[in-house]
């Protein structure tokens, strides 16, 4: 059964929100609901994969739309942060099954552009075409009574974005929980620099605000954990807590990252995030096919 928590709604401009927790890659999908209308974002919904046998399934997204169907929800939109490196993302499958428009941020078509040259796929990798929206800075939507609020983020890639609703903001692979930090910056167009100045805008959000971070591993053997408010990262993130110098966070980080293996699931999953979660066109026997890149890396 997947490991659920809630965080109720605080007021009509609050989401409520419900994580999900996906053990394989450590990552948090979220359910974001209007509490009066009871539409719903589904926001980094992992299709699984196994990478021995390059099988994908279901299973993970589906406990998501059970949690939508006994909460009484509606699905408005199929939300991606970025184009996943540890994870695909499920939604092209969530929007044959809802039928939901998908987003995800503007620059996920600067990021092809590197992964078209990384896999030697020239004409691969169309976002304008696989996502139904491109998310720019500052952009909004609805969601029932919600506004939604697209702030660019950049650092773990070039393209994160994250969202705002009233005091709920899906923060992504920007922050860890206070006890574990920040995130990685070492992949194709990420930089530690920028991924320092997207924490300290996301940081100078009201200090109420619940933050609510993309992945977490269980440290020192607790329960996954994934929201905490900008109030508690300033007093206790390991990383970027009050008081602690841009130098010292860049020189952290990339001596953190300096021992950190690519995600198992990495070379795989960027070719189906990059088509929105479509694996990759199918071949004369009716299967698809992935690229690997050898020794590139």
């Amino acid at each position: 059964m997947t490991f659920t928590r809630h965080s109720p709604s605080t007021g009509p401009a609050s989401p409520d929100v419900w994580g999900l927790y996906e053990k394989d890659t450590g990552s948090i999908q979220y359910v974001a609901a209007c509490p009066r209308t009871r539409k719903a974002a589904l926001i980094d919904v992992v299709l699984d994969f196994d990478p021995r046998a390059a099988r994908t399934s279901t299973d993970s997204a589906q406990a998501v739309l059970d949690l939508v169907a006994r909460e009484g929800l509606e699905v408005a939109m199929v939300l991606d942060t970025h184009p996943h490196a540890d994870h695909m993302t499920a939604a092209a499958w969530l929007k044959e099954q809802t039928g939901a428009p998908t987003a995800i941020g503007a620059k996920v078509s600067d990021i092809a552009a590197i992964w078209r040259d990384l896999y030697n796929l020239p004409d691969a990798f169309d976002p304008a075409s696989d996502f139904d929206q491109l998310l720019a800075e500052d952009d909004t939507f609805a969601i029932g009574d919600l506004e939604f609020r697209v702030m660019l983020s950049p650092g773990h890639t070039l393209g994160s974005i994250t969202y705002i609703a009233g005091d709920a903001a899906f923060v992504h692979d920007t922050l860890m929980y206070p006890d574990s930090g920040s995130a990685r910056a070492d992949f194709p167009g990420g930089t530690t620099e920028e991924l320092w100045d997207s924490i300290q805008a996301i940081l100078a959000l009201p200090g109420d605000t619940r933050l609510f971070v993309g992945h977490d591993y269980g440290k020192g053997g607790r329960d996954p954990a994934w929201e905490a408010t900008v109030a508690e990262h300033k007093a206790k993130n390991i990383h970027v807590k009050d008081g602690t110098a841009k130098s010292a966070f860049i020189k952290t980080r990339d001596d953190r990252d300096a021992t950190l293996s690519l995600p198992d699931r990495m070379l795989h999953s960027l070719q189906v995030n990059l088509r929105g979660g479509r694996l990759p066109p199918t071949e004369a026997d009716g299967h698809s096919y992935f690229k690997i890149p050898a020794n590139k890396f």
